[in-house]
Formats: structure tokens, C-alpha cells, sequence
């Protein structure tokens, strides 16, 4: 793995506290990341790149929505930190250039995450899901997906599961929006409690 360049964007965040939320379509992960970032200041949210269109009803800025020659330019360019083809379409995490004093939210799918969290390890990986299947379902089939991405997108949620269990993430359950941005505010506030990986290996016998 390449080391970033000092004062690069990149090596700019290693500093912060990382906070990675993924979870299956429907789970409501978008509505959670802007009331948490709505409640703590301190956190800036990471707007990743989408080659897809905006779906009936999304935020204009709820991505940067590019066509798919622009994401592949800005691939070449060494733009991203994670990228990852999804369905029919890309989608990627700029290099983020945070505010002073803020942490970093990304929400990304677990690919990603297991991307960032090999490049800084204390990172925060936040996995949010419906109370079950049938609900996340129901909530695809609501927002107005068609019967053929409802389907795709519970596969993937499926596969975004099992993958999520064999690495550090926390589950939590979108069955009511404001306690589950509570749970979250706490896993941060642990979070940021912690010493630093990078402190704890530094640490002498003694000291």
C-alpha cells in the first residue's frame, strides 16, 4: 500500500476519526447520516461519486451524480479513495478534504469499508439494517423501485451481511430513526475515546 503524500488529502484525514455507515438498500442509511450530522458539527459528511441517475425523489445532492465517463476520468486521475462497481453502475469515495476539527463520515457499501479500514484502522465501521427482510422489502417497493432492482438489491443486501459479519462492524437497526442516530452518537463517542491504533503500538513496557 502507497504511503500519501504529507498534506495530501489523503494523509489529511489520518487524523480524524473515521466513521464508516454501510448497510443493505432500504435500510434508510442516507436519512441517518444527515440527521447525525445535523446533531454533531464536528462531523462532515463525504458525498461520494454515483455514475446512476437520481433516483424519483433524491436529494440533488444526496450524491455527486457524474456519467459514467466523468467517474472513469476522475479513477485515472487517482481521485478516489475506494471504488466499486455496483449493479449497473460505479460508485466511489473522493479523497475527502474535511474542515479543521472535523471527523469524516462516509457512507459507502461494505466493499468499501473494507477498503478504508485497511488503510486506517480506526476507522468506525457502522453497519445500519432493517428489523428483517420483509421490511427492507417493503421499504425498496415503497421509495419506487422496480420489481427487477428489488430483487438485485435483496441479493446484494444478503451478500453485504455476510461479509459485514466476518469483519469489525456494529450492527445497528433502523426501526425508528431518532434511536438509532442515538446508538450511533454513542458508538462514535467510544470511538473517539480510544486511543489510536498508531499510540497503542507506539507505547513502551513502563512508560
Amino acid at each position: 500500500m502507497n504511503t500519501p503524500e504529507p498534506g495530501s488529502p489523503e494523509s489529511a484525514v489520518r487524523d480524524r476519526q473515521l466513521i464508516v455507515v454501510s448497510g443493505p438498500g432500504g435500510a434508510g442509511k442516507g436519512t441517518l447520516v444527515e440527521g447525525l450530522v445535523e446533531r454533531d458539527p464536528t462531523l462532515w459528511l463525504s458525498r461520494s461519486w454515483t455514475s446512476r441517475e437520481p433516483r424519483t425523489g433524491e436529494a440533488p445532492d444526496a450524491y455527486v451524480f457524474v456519467d459514467r465517463a466523468t467517474f472513469d476520468a476522475h479513477i485515472d486521475a487517482g481521485g478516489f479513495l475506494e471504488w466499486v462497481d455496483f449493479l449497473d453502475y460505479r460508485q466511489g469515495t473522493p479523497l475527502p478534504d474535511p474542515p479543521p476539527g472535523h471527523d469524516v463520515v462516509l457512507e459507502i457499501d461494505v466493499q468499501g469499508g473494507a477498503t478504508i479500514v485497511e488503510r486506517f484502522p480506526d476507522t468506525l465501521l457502522i453497519f445500519v439494517d432493517t428489523p428483517d427482510r420483509d421490511e427492507q422489502r417493503a421499504r425498496l417497493v415503497g421509495r419506487g423501485d422496480p420489481p427487477e432492482k428489488v430483487e438485485a438489491r435483496m441479493k446484494h443486501g444478503d451478500e453485504e451481511r455476510r461479509l459485514a459479519a466476518t469483519m469489525a462492524y456494529t450492527t445497528v437497526i433502523n426501526d425508528n430513526i431518532d434511536d438509532a442516530v442515538t446508538a450511533i452518537e454513542v458508538l462514535i463517542a467510544a470511538a473517539r475515546a480510544r486511543p489510536a491504533a498508531s499510540d497503542v503500538a507506539h507505547e513502551r513496557p513502563g512508560s
